[in-house]
């Protein structure tokens, strides 16, 4: 499998070779000298995957967003027999996963079953989805997503669904899988856990070297979590292995043709000698071309020459401060990426209120003070904007480092209160002193001084330290932040302005690499720290009273500051549990806003913060776990990431632009509109109460469809021929409905594509031509399914039939 897809460097060509559970040893060799010939025709540009069935990588398993249905059989030829009569068919899918669905044919048994997945009787004309009593509702979903895509994909639309949820309230149902798989004697086997590698074992990392000494391979351990990108050397190849969970082979620019070919056997080789099932996933990558998931197993990764953002470049070899570019704020809403990456929910011209945790209670804080943080307290800010018109909420929970455990605890608590008062609307976001995220800067305006310890409130029992030293960072009043330092010479930093306060004098110490526009806005952080003289002085024209007030002389970093971008995050996806006793997160590679299911919790790392997305069905010890969960997936993150990562908290509904700007196209009307399970299931219709099903046990041909069961809605009728109508024993009016005018109700497109109301066949309404539209059709005009089209709001039909012709 071949996948080429656009990155910010160019292309990026993803080479997949599957391996079956029953091929042969000389198949699969045969597979991975292909891919190494399809590698050399390709100058070494594919990031190369060995997946292995049912073990397959999540960059794989993406591609598949309906599921993955494992075959029994191989190739229709004369060693093996592969059935190919689409309705000709009798079979038991056995399908796992909540995102990412695979379905395995298993025996036609009751002992294939179990209580806690979702398994598919196909019989060709019939589809019976039987959901086991410990099934979650993702899993039901996805088991439902499934049967709906063979639905329209093998059997253009022609098949009738079924579902289990229940067997006493299914007993039509329950009596054709009785019929086909014969009584069902003694009770089920219990649920089958997740073999899913927790957060702990992949963050065990491992790096060796591979190289040639005497003619033998040698494979070296040279370091462990955290590894750093220096460690990789052009001229050699190297064995990257998580936790067994995962192995990566990294080839130099400047190794050996021989090293290079020689990748995938090396793989295989350590996977044996280090005793991993023969399963485990294998990645190579080259030089140069390295793969999201690899440098994310990296402290930081830095490209030669990479643009990154808005005009910042990262050369190698040189040092350079690097000049940050301003934007236009006005251009957020317009542009949600970009307030995904500067961070910014808004231009920070909302309102503020400000309480400080008093005696685990709220107390206001003077409007005066705002901005004043103190690393004894706990505060909570709440920002309010309008947006559309109405207000939205940004609750933030800025914890001082010497709060006591009571304080941050309280913290979270009033949130909580806080935010119900609030309608359970607001975005929460979790601040850990010294990591404030870019906004937060933005709403004070410049005027954010963080205090190294000490308390706001009236009673405090320590005096303030007669001398302070204060580091400004910042160019406006949209990102500029003074934070205490201790008040020694080491503290000092060329780049910067320093405010040096005494019981006389205040002193502006300005480095020799800081700017004008830094240097005025140190001016006015000195005027609300203190109200003595300021005196502006020079990095090396220092007066003696300014070293005696720092203790004495002493070496401080003077280099100029490269501002680094990390340049290898890319967003990742994750959805969120703890069902097997440890937590367990599933990756959803090349997300959409599609994969924010609404019964989950879901956690997206943008790397310099984590969301959490809430979505409204999610459990309550799921939302309550949120938080615990991140902290958790920072804590075992393979690159060893800052603790003190912001943490934002986002209900479903109440997204703010910083967290749609990661997805593309996002749809604000789409939780309004979109289908739940029960809503799916109800639309098939109540299959027990169709009084007059009668199915002849004796006699029953399931491909003739003898059988009473609904057609799901969105299949629709006009494809579901006489031929396949379900046959009741009475007439009733719960009979299908009648074919339409031509018996199968299709037409080509050339007929109603550009058609006027004159033009168009006899009885075809002209406000639902694409009704009349062959599956096939449908989907190549459209590029999605019937039952796909009519779940997008209706505006969004009308648009796409006015683009295509049919409106």
């Amino acid at each position: 499998l071949f996948q080429t897809k656009r990155t910010s460097r160019g292309t990026a060509v993803d080479l997949h070779y599957w391996i079956g559970r029953d091929s042969s040893q000389d198949e699969q060799g045969a597979a991975a000298v292909y891919v190494t010939q399809l590698d050399s025709a390709l100058r070494g540009s594919p990031v190369q995957h060995r997946e292995v069935q049912g073990h397959e990588s999540e960059t794989f398993q993406s591609y598949f967003r309906n599921g993955i249905i494992y075959k029994k059989g191989g190739v229709a030829s004369g060693f093996k027999h592969v059935e190919t009569n689409m309705y000709n068919i009798k079979r038991l899918l056995h399908v796992k996963g909540k995102k990412h669905v695979s379905a395995t044919e298993v025996a036609l048994s009751w002992d294939s079953f179990n209580k806690g997945d979702v398994f598919l009787l196909d019989l060709g004309k019939v589809l019976i989805q039987w959901n086991g009593p410990s099934c979650s509702i993702a899993e039901k979903s996805r088991g439902l997503a499934l049967a709906r895509s063979i639905r329209d994909s093998e059997r253009g639309g022609r098949a009738q669904i079924g579902i289990i949820d229940e067997e006493k309230s299914s007993p039509d149902l329950m009596q054709i899988m009785r019929m086909v798989l014969g009584e069902r004697h003694g009770e089920l086997r219990d649920a089958i856990p997740d073999t899913k590698a927790d957060e702990l074992q992949k963050a065990n990392v491992r790096l060796y070297h591979v190289y040639e000494k005497d003619n033998d391979l040698v494979v070296q351990e040279i370091a462990t979590r955290p590894l750093t990108q220096d460690l990789l050397q052009h001229e050699d190849c190297y064995i990257l292995d998580q936790g067994g969970f995962k192995i990566y082979v990294w080839r130099g620019k400047a190794s050996s043709p021989e090293e290079k070919k020689a990748a995938f056997t090396r793989a295989v080789g350590f996977i044996q000698a280090k005793g991993y099932p023969s399963s485990t996933n294998v990645e190579v990558i080259n030089d140069g071309a390295e793969s999201a998931m690899f440098k994310q197993l990296f402290q930081s990764w830095t490209e030669k020459n990479e643009t990154q953002g808005l005009g910042k470049v990262y050369t190698t070899g040189k040092i350079a401060k690097v000049e940050q570019v301003k934007f236009d704020i006005t251009q957020l809403h317009a542009r949600p990426e970009l307030a995904a990456e500067q961070r910014m929910v808004d231009d920070a011209s909302g309102e503020i209120e400000v309480w400080r945790i008093e005696d685990l209670e709220m107390k206001p804080v003077n409007p005066k003070t705002y901005g004043q943080f103190y690393g004894g307290d706990c505060y909570l800010v709440l920002y309010t904007y309008l947006r559309s018109g109405r207000p939205h909420y940004i609750l933030y929970m800025w914890q001082g480092r010497h709060a006591s455990v009571d304080e941050v605890t309280a913290c979270a608590l009033n949130a909580i209160e806080l935010d119900k008062r609030h309608g359970d609307e607001a975005v929460q976001v979790r601040v850990t002193m010294g990591k404030e995220p870019t906004h937060f800067l933005a709403i004070f305006k410049g005027k954010l001084v963080i205090y190294e310890g000490g308390t706001s409130r009236a009673q405090q029992g320590t005096p303030e330290p007669a001398i302070r030293l204060f580091q400004v960072r910042g160019t406006d009043e949209m990102n500029t932040k003074a934070t205490e330092v201790p008040a020694r010479a080491s503290s000092l930093n060329s780049n910067d302005v320093f405010l040096l306060t005494t019981s006389q004098v205040c002193y502006l110490w300005c480095g020799k690499g800081c700017s004008g526009d830094e240097r005025e806005m140190a001016k006015m952080v000195a005027d609300i720290i203190s109200k003595r003289d300021k005196h502006t002085i020079l990095e090396g024209q220092e007066p003696a009273e300014f070293w005696e007030a720092l203790g004495g002389k002493a070496p401080y970093a003077s280099e100029k500051r490269f501002q680094e971008k990390i340049t290898h995050y890319q967003p990742r996806l994750f959805e969120c549990s703890n069902q097997t006793g440890r937590f367990i997160m599933t990756e959803v590679v090349g997300f959409c806003q599609e994969d924010l299911d609404e019964d989950d919790v879901m956690l997206l790392d943008t790397w310099e913060e984590i969301f959490l997305w809430v979505g409204k069905g999610s459990n309550t010890y799921e939302r309550n776990e949120a938080i615990a969960s991140a902290k958790e997936y920072l804590k075992t993150h393979p690159a060893g990431r800052d603790l003190a990562t912001p943490i934002i908290l986002v209900k479903q509904g109440y997204e703010p632009l910083n967290f749609t700007g990661w997805f593309n196209a996002w749809d604000p009307y789409k939780w309004s509109d979109g289908k739940s399970y029960e809503e799916m299931k109800n639309s098939l219709g109540d299959v027990s109460a169709i009084s007059e099903i009668k199915v002849d046990l004796n006699n029953i041909n399931l491909n003739k469809t003898t059988l009473s069961i609904p057609i799901l809605a969105g299949a629709s009728t006009a494809s579901a021929s006489s031929e396949y109508k379900s046959h009741l024993n009475h007439s009733t009016s719960t009979s299908s409905p009648s074919p339409l005018p031509n018996g199968e109700g299709i037409y080509s497109r050339e007929v109603l594509m550009n058609k006027t109301v004159d033009e168009l066949p006899e009885g075809v309404d002209p406000t639902k031509k694409e009704y009349y539209l062959s599956d096939a059709d449908f989907h190549d005009i459209f590029g999605k399914s019937k039952d796909e089209f009519y779940q997008m709001p209706k505006w969004k039909q009308q648009n796409e039939k006015k683009q295509y012709g049919l409106f």
